[in-house]
């Protein structure tokens, strides 16, 4: 039987747990409903639609979200090749105890760990002077990739990890080579864990200011190209309101539509992982 000292542990520990999670719910609550209270009335579709005007007082967002979603789209597609690529060499052709596969795994944890300042100014310094492409969606973008590359290449590399053996016996019995067995096997059934990778990786993109500040710029008009600069969400926010007088209703109702999209990335996520747990339980 529980000792007395053991049940009063057990009930600490539950009673801290609960109320861990009720401050962290009320937390959000609280944001959300300061959001919700000073920029729901500045939420329209003339304003998801028309662009900015007298420095983003007036007007919309419809150069800010393009803007945003271009530099997401180069991010994930330079990151979603190179990190699943680089997941499969670390599951499936290095040994998990091999000197160099230890190596990798720590320098991505410290790349996860680096702060996001860092990023943009190795990106400023690579991608604007270096190759020459100054403040645009491009440079930006792909700092982002190489922000959100640890993060994706540690969860696939789980997933890959985490497929049961008999698959792998059963392909090399059917005689499928490595490659054919990475494209045939694994990653249909890491699927789901690829899905929250992804949508991690984007949540945090969505949500950077400081890396992009130094490589796609802040220009808040339409981009002609990838080679043009861009003014992401995050920061049209803290334009409005740290450098713009009479910008914060407009700043508010631009971070409804980000805490939206955020929302959206995350029940993504949800779904993914509930997938995920209902396919194990049922192999």
């Amino acid at each position: 039987m529980m000792s007395t000292s053991g049940r009063v542990s057990s009930v600490l520990a539950g009673f801290l747990i609960r109320a861990s999670a009720v401050i962290v719910t009320g937390l959000f609550l609280w944001i959300l409903f300061d959001l919700l209270r000073q920029g729901l009335g500045g939420l329209s579709w003339e304003f998801l639609l028309a662009d900015p005007v007298n420095a983003g007082r007036e007007g919309g967002i419809r150069s800010i979200w393009v803007s945003t979603l271009l530099i997401l789209s180069v991010c994930m597609a330079t990151a979603v090749p190179l990190g699943v690529a680089a997941a499969a060499y670390l599951a499936g052709f290095t040994r998990e105890e091999s000197n160099l596969a230890q190596l990798l795994r720590r320098s991505l944890e410290v790349l996860a760990a680096m702060p996001s300042i860092v990023f943009g100014l190795f990106g400023n310094a690579l991608f604007s002077k270096l190759f020459g492409m100054g403040f645009s969606i491009l440079s930006g973008g792909l700092t982002l990739a190489c922000m959100v590359l640890p993060i994706l290449i540690r969860v696939v590399e789980e997933e890959f990890r985490a497929v049961p053996s008999e698959f792998r016996m059963g392909a090399a019995a059917l005689g499928l080579s490595r490659a054919g067995m990475l494209f045939r096997v694994l990653l249909p059934l890491a699927l789901p864990g690829i899905t929250v990778g992804l949508a991690l990786g984007v949540g945090r993109a969505l949500a950077e200011t400081a890396a992009l500040i130094f490589t796609s710029g802040y220009v808040d008009r339409m981009p002609g190209s990838l080679f043009d600069s861009g003014r992401s969400l995050s920061i049209h926010i803290f334009d409005l309101s740290m450098n713009v007088p009479g910008g914060d209703t407009n700043a508010y109702a631009s971070a409804l539509v980000l805490v939206g999209l955020l929302l959206i990335i995350n029940g993504i996520t949800a779904m993914a992982m509930g997938k995920r747990f209902t396919g194990r339980k049922r192999a």
